[in-house]
């Protein structure tokens, strides 16, 4: 009941935000009407993981592009897979999408929202505990330190959830690179 009331208290956040995004979007696609060239605004980027240890294994692989409204606004999408396999424990996919919000109110600070929807599958080896598929989703609020095509800087998931998020807690660093 508690993690309902939690979910509750944040649908308007998540609206508010949404709201505040879709019309920074359209603001912005009317000024950039005039724009010759639309692939000109894309930036591409994404990252790359892998992890190893022993009996651990982790790749992710999550491409996005932004498109660049202005110097200040840009908003995008993104698609993430991931593979985890733990030795005689367990193994999950995670497979999902992104839409993401930038702003940068000067050139070295870049404030962000991001929310992410993900389908989780885990299969566990024991049968103490129980195989699940579920969708998961995490609204990321951000801020980094931009230079050039690279962002640096700490992201926290408003709908963190310790029993079911595919993150280790709310707190997340992250480095963002777009070409």
């Amino acid at each position: 009941m508690r993690n309902f009331k939690f979910f509750l208290l944040k649908k308007p956040i998540i609206l508010l935000i949404f709201t505040l995004f879709c019309g920074v979007a359209s603001a912005q696609l009317t000024v950039k009407e005039s724009s010759p060239n639309f692939w000109q605004n894309v930036r591409f980027g994404g990252g790359l993981g892998l992890s190893t240890g022993s009996g651990y294994f982790s790749a992710t692989v999550a491409p996005s592009a932004i498109y660049e409204f202005n110097s200040m606004f840009g908003l995008g999408v993104g698609l993430s897979g991931t593979y985890t396999k733990r030795k005689d424990f367990y193994k999950s996919t995670v497979f999902g999408g992104s839409l993401i919000g930038l702003f940068s109110p000067i050139r070295e600070l870049q404030l962000s929202a991001e929310f992410e929807e993900f389908f989780v599958t885990r299969n566990f080896d024991n049968p103490v505990f129980e195989d699940d598929e579920y969708w998961h989703p995490a609204l990321f609020l951000g801020a980094g330190f931009r230079t050039q095509n690279v962002t640096m800087g700490v992201r926290y998931n408003l709908l963190y959830d310790d029993d079911k998020s595919i993150y280790a807690n709310a707190w997340m660093p992250f480095v963002r690179v777009y070409f």
